[in-house]
């Protein structure tokens, strides 16, 4: 069983030529509310993934509420566990440019509400060997509090260290699995990491400090992990981007998901790393999250689908269906 512990936004888009600078006004092509945050999004996509997931998390009482679970309620997620708490639900504020970066500014809401009978309930009925998954929209005392708690019952622990606060290097110390973009791993090494020689020798020495298995994704490049002393590289699939909004958190709940399902630390990585990958050939944090079926053509025959803008990946492409009962 996984666990997400973690933020339900609601997401305020806006579309632009490029990303303005500092101070910069750029004019928008067009603007939309999206269902978000980066623990329905990862939720979402361990339960796309295949796996049983329970989400612990929180909305306020406002327009925002019901918009920002829709999504997820017609997935058919087990929403339980989701409180409803006086006040706005979290937001995000995103621009997204043509070539498919973006900026974000989040603000807490109810997210900043979860406490210690959340924190609760995200171990209630968790047995050793289940995962609980968090990320950093959340305060870093709940996030503290649940990682030890979780070491307690022997219940294994990745952290997202996304969005990266002062609090990541005392936190990521205590998970069993940390998740970080390539920016996010030079703050956990404290260097500038200039290329991946250096990004290899950064996690060599943290592993070789705390023995955690260290996962970095590396955006076109893959991803790469350091598991039992062992780097694990794998490649990401070749796409046209259009919205790298929810990569992150695909490619996060698909690693929870198989590895929940095999324990296999280089088969999560190269089917997230995949996952991930489609994830920028669509549009929206969750909308964008593709099926288990997708990700496994695309595992099998890269070359079976249509890797481009308007890929529609949610329809079926593929003849050859992996044999996994997993």
């Amino acid at each position: 069983m996984i666990t997400v512990l973690g933020s339900i936004n609601i997401d305020l888009v806006a579309r632009t030529r490029r990303l303005p600078r500092p101070g910069e006004t750029v004019a928008g092509r067009s603007a939309n509310t999206a269902a978000g945050g980066k623990g329905a999004n990862q939720a979402l996509a361990v339960h796309r993934a295949g796996r049983p997931v329970h989400l612990i998390g929180a909305v306020g009482r406002d327009g925002f509420a019901e918009p920002a679970l829709a999504v997820l309620k017609e997935a058919g997620l087990d929403l339980s566990r989701v409180r409803q708490v006086e006040g706005a639900t979290g937001s995000a504020f995103i621009i997204i440019g043509d070539d498919g970066e973006n900026m974000i500014t989040v603000v807490a809401g109810a997210n900043g509400m979860l406490g210690e009978e959340d924190v609760e309930r995200s171990l209630a009925g968790s047995r050793q060997g289940d995962f609980l998954m968090l990320q950093m929209e959340i305060h870093a005392d709940m996030i503290s509090r649940a990682l030890a708690m979780a070491r307690g019952r022997k219940v294994k622990t990745i952290l997202n260290i996304a969005p990266a606060t002062g609090d990541v290097l005392d936190l990521a110390s205590m998970a069993d699995i940390v998740i970080a973009n390539e920016s996010e791993f030079a703050l956990l090494a404290s260097q500038p990491l200039k290329g991946l020689d250096d990004q290899i020798a950064a996690l060599r020495r943290l592993h070789d400090n705390c023995h955690q298995t260290i996962v970095v994704t590396l955006g076109p490049a893959g991803a790469m992990a350091i598991s039992d002393g062992q780097i694990i590289q794998v490649p990401a699939l070749p796409v046209t981007p259009i919205d790298t909004v929810g990569a992150g958190d695909t490619f996060c709940g698909y690693f929870a998901a198989e590895l929940d399902r095999h324990g296999d630390i280089e088969r999560a990585l190269r089917v997230s790393a995949i996952a991930g990958s489609l994830a920028c050939t669509e549009l929206g944090a969750q909308t964008s999250i593709p099926g288990r079926d997708v990700v496994m053509a695309a595992l099998i025959n890269p070359h079976s689908l249509p890797l481009s803008v308007g890929a529609g990946y949610g329809i079926e492409f593929y003849v050859e269906r992996i044999d996994d009962t997993g």
